[in-house]
């Protein structure tokens, strides 16, 4: 079992084991609850879509227009479908 320890300024280092179990990155939020009887748990927080906004940019490459964008789509499932 990993175990961790507190900093004096109240940090924890989450394990390595354990932050690849839970599939956790540098910036992902995690939520502490308690149960009766003391337990403390630990849970990733679920990211959204809003979450996402901007990570795709890239100024560098040229904005496509709605048609582009549609016609990528309609062309995408007409080869998924097969």
């Amino acid at each position: 079992m990993p175990i961790a320890t507190m900093t004096s300024k109240g940090q924890v280092t989450i394990p390595k084991e354990i932050r690849d179990l839970l599939e956790l990155h540098s910036g992902d939020r995690l939520e502490f609850t308690f149960e009766k009887g003391g337990r403390l748990v630990v849970t990733p927080v679920k990211k959204n879509v809003d979450d996402l906004y901007g990570r795709l940019f890239n100024h560098d490459r040229a904005a496509l227009s709605i048609e582009a964008i549609n016609e990528a789509i309609r062309q995408k499932f007409q080869h998924d479908g097969q």
